[in-house]
Formats: C-alpha cells, structure tokens, sequence
C-alpha cells in the first residue's frame, strides 16, 4: 500500500525505423517522466543495449536489417533484466503469438494508440496508476453484499473513525482499505501497511513506536517506527488478532493519548494517524477467550466492515473470472469455454477472490488456442452442486490453503530470486515462468527487488 517512488530517471529504449512514429512515441513517454533513447535498426538496438541498463524496451517488428523478435531474444538470452514489447502490424496476431513466446512481456497493435501505450508502460515499469477503475478492480461485482460495501466504505472514508474490516481469507480487505485511503481526505498522506503477525514479539515495540540511538545493542542511530512514519497519514494494521497481549496494551495507550515513545527515549513524540484494521479472524470471540483486550476491540472496531466470501457473490462469479482475465491476459486473444464458465460459477471459492485470480492465472499458463476449458481450471470435484472438500484434519499445517500456497511460492521465487541475484528475467526463466508472470507473482506476494529490500530509515 505504500507509495511507488522508483518512477523518476527510468529510461526506455525505443526501436523504430520510422522517424515519425519515433517521435510520436518519445514525446508521449517523456509527457509520462521518463527519459528515451532511440534506435533505428536491429544493429544500434543491441548495441545500446550491451552499453546501457533500460528499464524497458520497446521495438517495432518490421526493420531495415531484420525484427524485433531478434531483440527480444538478445535481451531473453542474455538475461537483461528489461522487460520487452513489441508493435506489429494490426491483425498479424503470428507476430504477436511469436514474440510472446519468445519472451515478450506485451505487444502494441499499429496504429498505436496512445491510451494503450500509457497503459503498457504503466505495467511493464508499475508506475502509479490514477484510474479510478485500477483502483476499484478488487471490489468487483453487483451483488447487493458488494454494493452495500462499497456504500459503506464511501461513506466511512469521509470520517476520521477507526475501521476493523473482518472476513474470510483472500476476500479483499487490505483491498477495501486501500479504497477508504484513495477516497478519504488523507489520500496524499502516508500509507503504512503492517502484518501484524510477521513481527517477532521482541522487536514489536521498536517496529510500532522506533528506538533511540543505544537503546540496544545494534541500535546505532535514531530510527521512526511504523507510528511516527504514518504521521499525518494511516496505519494499517493486517492480522491485527495475532497482536500479543503485552503489545495490546501499549498499542492501547498510543491510541487513546495519540502520542507515543521511542525505545530508550524520555519524551514522547505526538502522531496523527487514522487506523485501519482487518483480520479474518473472530475479534468478539477472541475477546470472550480472553486473547485479545476488550478496550482494544472497542477502539478499534467503531466502524466495522464485513467482507462478503465469494460463495455469497455467486451471480458475480463470471463477471470477475472474465474481469480477472482481461486484466491478466496482457492484450493475448483468449476467452474461457462454456464449460469453464459453468464449472467456476459451481465451484465454492473457499479462498475467496485471491484464490479466483489465482486459478485463472494458472488456466491462462495452461490452456491452448486461446481457450481456457474446464481441465485448465483444476477445480477441485464438485458434488451436487457443492465443492467436495478435504477433511480439514488430514491438512494439517496446510490449511486454510490459499495461505499454505502463498508460503510455498512465495519461497519458490525468493530462491530462485536469490540464486540469479535479483535479477527477475533470470529467475523467470529458472522457474519456467514468463517475465510478464513473474513479475505478477511478486507484485502479488509483496516480493519486491534487491534495491528495496533494505530497512527504510
């Protein structure tokens, strides 16, 4: 939820032996920030790229001394860690699928349109999004269970209240939190998101409130922590049910006197925050087990907002799949089966909408001739209507299992993230994955690149 800070001083190199689309192009990418290089052929194409890092390049098919699918190989090849596009002629879909194999994150249809440029370009450099459409795609659907959410969360964003968003796993609520943010008064003010339990309980306190200089051993200059860093702005608080009772407390105090202290400080520092909190986890009942402080609950929950599982939008169920699809399918002329339509309006969803994009992401790596079948789907069996579920004591450690999945890939893609030293087109190919893939698994998984990986001051 933080905001992106690498759009400034990108380059993208462009490779067209026409000088007036060259133009055309170059001056819509600098409108958008980012500095161009240009090439006219295949030959100054791979030698500017041996000479220089491109955080993009984008190359037309058709050259004096041969295509763009030689630079798409050069790159793929050699693995420059550049994601790559290409411009073919409208309606050469061979072209398209060629160099989409070839390793090709897109491809841009003559005569180019502006709009999908942008749009491209957006993508291939995850450069901050404006459209109120990008913002909302998580909150999809018409159901009355949807609409009364999204009323809710547009009138709540107008106040200062604090807001406890419940739900079932993967149903969209670090999604809601995120439009209360965009739509409120506090938009352009920090946004610090915190997993409340991805924290070790010895370092809560210094993560939440910061440390002074020598507070501890290895504490060498002053540090914020996640309080001082949301000033202004809003504190996020995902998995809040999984807070120790001894930082409940403390938590507690922040909250009612607004001000807090740093780890070996003497005075206290004054913060303004809005609180965002979710869990899909049962705070009332915690509470009456004695795991989670009453006047906590109370501070925390005054506006309560309930995600509705995917089960419960079953009318919606084809609308998102199809939705989810256009927007993964990068522009690839591919559609879902009949069959595959019926079997995901019967399939239950048990991990919610996270789990819906993550079954069409991989019918979309699966299928063939651009139609995604029933088979492509891997649903589990359906009886009667209803999903045939495992019993849940035979799952062990692996439930709930969209999060057991999650664990598992996600630490499939640091290795192979940390054996090719972060280099994404690298690890791509180790893993048998497309650049375009890759690069949507870890914006999904909160994977980021080597350069941020370290502790931000």
């Amino acid at each position: 939820m933080g905001n992106n800070s690498r759009t400034n001083h990108q380059r993208v190199l462009l490779v067209d032996d026409e000088p007036d689309i060259l133009e055309l192009l170059e001056l819509a990418l600098r409108k958008m920030g980012l500095e161009v290089d240009r090439a006219a052929c295949v030959s100054e194409a791979l030698d500017r790229l041996a000479k220089r890092r491109y955080d993009l390049c984008l190359t037309d098919m058709r050259m004096p001394d041969g295509d763009g699918l030689q630079v798409v190989q050069y790159i793929v090849q050699r693995n420059l860690d550049v994601p790559v596009a290409v411009i073919t002629a409208h309606g050469n879909m061979e072209n398209a699928v060629s160099v989409l194999k070839a390793g090709a994150f897109d491809y841009l249809a003559k005569p180019v349109s502006l709009d999908q440029l942008r749009a491209l370009v957006k993508s291939a450099l995850t450069l901050p999004s404006s459209s109120a459409a990008e913002q909302d795609r998580g909150l999809l659907g018409s159901a009355p269970a949807m609409q009364k959410v999204r009323e809710l969360i547009e009138r709540v964003a107008r106040s200062q209240a604090p807001v406890h968003i419940t739900g079932e796993s993967g149903s969209g609520k670090e999604l809601a939190a995120r439009l209360i943010v965009q739509s409120g008064s506090r938009s352009d003010k920090p946004v610090i998101a915190v997993n409340c339990g991805a924290i070790p309980e010895t370092l809560m306190e210094s993560e939440f409130f910061g440390y002074k200089k020598g507070a501890f051993t290895g504490a060498d200059k002053d540090r914020d922590g996640f309080f001082q860093a949301a000033d202004g702005g809003t504190l996020f608080l995902d998995e809040v049910a999984d807070l120790p009772l001894t930082m409940q407390v403390k938590l507690l105090r922040a909250i009612q006197e607004k001000r807090v202290r740093k780890v070996g400080a003497t005075a206290e520092d004054a913060v303004d925050v809005r609180l965002i909190s979710a869990t899909h986890r049962d705070l009332g009942e915690l509470v009456q087990q004695g795991k989670f402080r009453q006047d906590l609950y109370y501070r925390l929950n005054v506006i309560q907002i309930q995600m509705p599982p995917l089960r419960e939008l079953r009318e919606d169920i084809v609308a998102i799949a199809q939705q989810t699809l256009q927007r993964l399918r990068d522009g690839a002329p591919v559609r879902f089966s009949d069959e595959a339509l019926r079997a995901l309006q019967a399939y239950d969803f048990p991990g919610n909408v996270r789990e819906l994009e993550n079954v069409v992401e991989r019918a979309l790596a699966l299928c063939s001739n651009g139609v995604i079948t029933g088979e492509d789907l891997q649903l589990a069996p359906v009886a009667h209507g209803r999903v045939e579920h495992p019993d849940h004591s035979e799952l062990g450690d692996k439930r709930p299992l969209p999060e057991y999945l999650d664990r598992v890939e996600r630490q499939a893609l640091l290795e192979a993230l940390q054996r090719t030293g972060f280099n994404r087109t690298a690890a791509a190919k180790l893993l048998g994955l497309t650049f375009r893939t890759m690069r949507y698994r870890m914006e999904r998984l909160g994977i980021k690149d080597a350069q941020d990986n370290g502790d931000a001051d």
